[in-house]
């Protein structure tokens, strides 16, 4: 999920919000001061609905912020990188580049989200207890109730067993301890993402035929996200299982095509585009990589800009370029591919530019680890039959 602007950073994580947040942030806000509020403590004037709805959709978001930097920060504490948090339109999402190295890990990342939620939603609700014992009344404990429900709600949802919920990684830990297959885990936890999605999809829309109204939607299409999700889940975890053991110096493209941030765009599409039919060029400076040109970005050049438009100026800046060692597992590259480089890396050694990794040579050696085990599974069936 793509940052639409960044706030700053937490933990020395990067936080961005996606425009969709917009969109959830202003139902909340309007749920509370146009129905919830009015309704439930009524005599207020307009503007205080307003504002009590604000606060609590605006403190709401900071909790979701809290629930990811948690998972976030002991990331980092297990080893993995993270390249950012973004809270769109279904919560938020933390960019992690690396995997758990054991369900220890799994569970220890997955499992301080909820805790953190369920932590606020306590808190929230001492308080408001506390000032229900005092004889308070209003909007301000109106609010804190909302906030407290809320949060233990967004625990509680969590912890369902299923991906790509934090309790769907509960569920991959468990059956991984178990099992001691990661893959299979992985696969267990997102067909139960794909049911869950399946009956929250049923059941929104038969609330939505029953007159619960935009409520029954909201949870159908939660229901389709987790579907989308979960299934996104599988595949990537039979990927990984393919890859397992390859090295990025098996899959590369060796001594590729490389160029000068100051050709232009114009000798690039002349000389270079058509005659070695490239997507994407390095460019390199004594060899070393100072940036990529992907085809995607010079589609955008309009052509009467071509000609004074260097590639230096349109390529993925350096520190946006994904390096790996020839040694490196490919599956350990696979989370830090770049969205700016449309899933390529380039592979140096001693900081020299050696080979590139492109979306088709991920896509040959997933064939080529998929018919491998295909194969195992076909000839190990004779042995089991006899047993």
């Amino acid at each position: 999920m793509r940052a639409s602007f960044r706030l700053g950073r937490i933990a020395g994580v990067p936080v961005g919000v996606n425009w969709s947040v917009l969109v959830i942030f202003l139902l909340i806000a309007w749920a509370l001061s146009a129905s919830l509020f009015p309704r439930s403590y009524p005599g207020h004037s307009t503007w205080a609905y307003v504002l009590a709805g604000l606060s609590a959709a605006v403190v709401f978001f900071g909790g979701l912020l809290a629930h990811e930097v948690a998972h976030a920060v002991v990331a980092k504490r297990n080893g993995i990188g993270v390249g950012g948090i973004t809270l769109w339109l279904f919560g938020g999402v933390s960019e992690l580049k690396g995997e758990a190295r054991d369900p220890g890990a799994e569970l220890r990342i997955a499992g301080i989200g909820p805790l953190v939620s369920l932590l606020i939603g306590l808190f929230f609700g001492g308080i408001a207890i506390v000032l229900a014992l005092a004889g308070a009344h209003g909007l301000l404990l109106g609010a804190l109730s909302w906030l407290a429900g809320i949060n233990v709600l967004l625990a509680i949802f969590n912890v369902l067993p299923a991906a790509p919920l934090d309790g769907g990684r509960l569920l991959r830990a468990a059956v991984w301890k178990a099992t001691g297959d990661r893959t299979k885990a992985s696969v267990v936890a997102a067909r139960a993402g794909w049911a869950l999605g399946a009956l929250l999809i049923a059941f929104g829309l038969w609330r939505f035929l029953t007159g619960a109204g935009i409520g029954g939607l909201w949870l159908a299409l939660i229901g389709w996200f987790l579907i989308g999700a979960a299934g996104m889940e599988e595949r990537q975890a039979r990927m990984g299982s393919a890859l397992r053991g390859v090295r990025v110096g098996e899959v590369m493209t060796p001594q590729p095509q490389t160029a000068s941030g100051d050709m232009t765009v114009a000798d690039f599409v002349d000389h270079y585009l058509f005659a070695y039919r490239h997507s994407a060029l390095p460019l390199t400076e004594d060899g070393r990589p100072v940036g990529l040109v992907t085809l995607d970005r010079v589609r955008g050049i309009p052509a009467d800009r071509r000609a004074t438009t260097t590639l230096g100026e349109v390529s993925c800046r350096a520190d946006e370029l994904v390096l790996a060692g020839p040694d490196e597992a490919l599956n350990d590259l696979l989370p830090r591919l770049s969205e700016c480089a449309d899933g390529r890396a380039l592979v140096v050694t001693d900081q020299r530019l050696v080979g590139i990794v492109s979306p088709s040579d991920i896509s040959r050696a997933v064939q080529r680890g998929s018919l491998r085990e295909g194969a195992g599974r076909v000839s190990g069936v004779p042995g089991t039959a006899g047993r």
